[in-house]
């Protein structure tokens, strides 16, 4: 379940609001499922119109009134959307009543020191097809006390963790492992509706962001490859310094009329702050000098200092290097435990990189290939704190979207297609790992993903068949995923003394047994 809260003064207009037809004409029925004893004690009718929805407004607004109450730091009126997952569908109006009180009960609506009208109202679905309701309160309770909104949205969050358990709801599995993309502002979406923009400006950016930095070998680089794909790039100087960069921000060049909207990494994705981007860059000082000077051309508006291997396209010797390099790191990923999420999540970035990287350089707009890159950006969401260097001598997808970055270039399709399968093998290795460590939310993500989306990519591409998720573990984590959380599997480990047998299973595509 996930709560969302904002705050104002005019209550009136958001009642009024729900009420009505919405936005995009996507209320239906709208109607009070729960609210204070008060309210209910005289409104015996669910259904909310218009001269409902002021009745109502006046009742939770009458102690601000009785008080003379004008003002109320960060608004009088307290709102909290609680939304359900599309795929558990809809929850009866009984059902969100019981919620709707819990909730209000834990977070301090009604409790006996400063008791608050509340009135939880439900109209439909949203347009992304979850099951919602609007809890509406007023932060001045009936005995004249303000209600204390310090840190109520991660107290809101762990109050509906407590909910999906008592409740039974699909719990957010982003939050219980740690995961989780960056949500984005109603504004960015008018934006993007504003514009006819197929996305908003932050998803296209985090892509680009996270292709140009897979692909590139060192900081210099990077800037370069960001630059070269349109993006305005700046860097983050540290205080009284023009030679010591600690971050950066990119934006999109705005069309006609809008404004550039900068965006810090850290707010595309967890893993794309400048801190850990360096962490796979070489860390020397020719290294260091060359990036400032890329930086600092970039801030001046100047062109690239050093252009570097960006500006041509690997030869076949590369594709076959960085195809086995990608095929080495499955191997070498057989023997790794799956209870590793820092590992997995380096994985998971490169992956994600590569792809970005090849959709950026041959999708006009949004497809399969993005679609892709997303679904594994996911799983590289961990916080910094749970983060550890990649291991040493592992291999990585890296040079594979090194590759990719180059493939609008013409590289022959067949090529295209060997490295395709290996990076599916990876892909179906992250699937295994996620759901080994009970992540079934995300392995039937990743399985879904890769069913839906690769037979797009691979249509076009020698070795067609290749690419395929057959086997029964992907289609039952998809199945779950829609169900629910399953067991929780024990980690996958291997004694040091036991010797490899062969084992049936379908491993990636086109693979009918293989050794481990």
């Amino acid at each position: 379940m996930i709560p969302n809260i904002t705050k104002g003064d005019r209550m009136a207009g958001l009642l009024v609001y729900l009420a009505g037809p919405g936005r995009y004409n996507d209320h239906v029925d709208p109607r009070v499922v729960a609210g204070d004893p008060t309210l209910t004690a005289w409104r015996t009718e669910s259904a909310l119109d218009r001269d409902g929805a002021f009745a109502v407004a006046r009742h939770l607004e009458r102690p601000r009134r009785a008080y003379g109450v004008e003002r109320v730091w960060d608004g009088s009126v307290w709102h909290c959307s609680l939304a359900i997952k599309d795929v558990e569908g809809e929850l009866s109006d009984e059902k969100w009543a019981a919620i709707a009180h819990d909730f209000a009960d834990r977070m301090g609506l009604t409790s006996d020191d400063a008791p608050c009208r509340w009135v939880a109202v439900r109209h439909g679905a949203s347009t992304n097809g979850h099951d919602h309701i609007h809890l509406v309160a007023t932060r001045v309770a009936d005995n004249g006390k303000i209600y204390d909104t310090y840190r109520d949205q991660p107290k809101s969050q762990r109050v509906a963790r407590a909910l999906e358990r008592k409740h039974g709801l699909l719990r957010l599995e982003s939050r219980t492992v740690n995961r989780g993309d960056r949500g984005y502002k109603p504004a960015e979406k008018a934006r993007a509706d504003r514009t006819a923009s197929p996305e908003i400006d932050r998803t296209k950016l985090e892509r680009t962001v996270r292709a140009c930095a897979a692909a590139s070998a060192d900081e210099a680089e990077f800037v370069r490859r960001a630059r070269g794909a349109g993006l305005r790039i700046r860097p983050r100087f540290a205080p009284g310094r023009k030679d010591v960069v600690v971050g950066y921000s990119v934006a999109l060049r705005p069309p006609k009329g809008e404004k550039e909207v900068p965006f810090g990494g850290g707010r595309l994705a967890k893993d794309l702050t400048l801190p850990r981007l360096r962490a796979d860059w070489p860390d020397t000082p020719e290294a260091a000098s060359a990036a400032v000077a890329e930086w600092q051309a970039a801030h001046a508006g100047r062109r690239a200092v050093a252009p570097g291997r960006e500006t041509s396209e690997p030869g076949p010797e590369l594709w076959e290097r960085h195809t086995v390099e990608v095929g080495e790191l499955r191997e070498r990923l057989r023997e790794a435990p799956d209870d590793d999420p820092s590992l997995w999540a380096h994985v998971a970035r490169d992956a994600a990189g590569a792809f970005a990287a090849w959709s950026n350089g041959t999708e006009e707009s949004p497809g399969p290939l993005a679609a892709t890159a997303r679904t594994l950006a996911s799983s590289a969401q961990l916080p910094a704190h749970m983060m550890r260097p990649r291991p040493a001598g592992l291999p990585s997808a890296r040079g594979a979207a090194y590759l990719l970055a180059t493939a609008v270039l013409g590289r022959g399709p067949s090529l295209q297609a060997m490295l395709l399968r290996e990076l599916a093998n990876l892909i179906k290795a992250l699937h295994d790992a996620h759901q080994a460590m009970g992540e079934v939310q995300r392995a039937g993500q990743i399985a879904v993903a890769v069913r839906t989306q690769l037979p797009q990519v691979t249509a076009g591409l020698p070795l067609a068949d290749a690419v395929r998720v057959a086997d029964s573990e992907a289609e039952t984590a998809a199945r779950l995923a829609g169900q629910g959380q399953a067991p929780l599997k024990a980690p996958r480990t291997r004694p040091a003394t036991e010797t490899a047998r062969p084992d049936r299973r379908t491993d990636g595509p086109g693979d009918k047994t293989i050794e481990r």
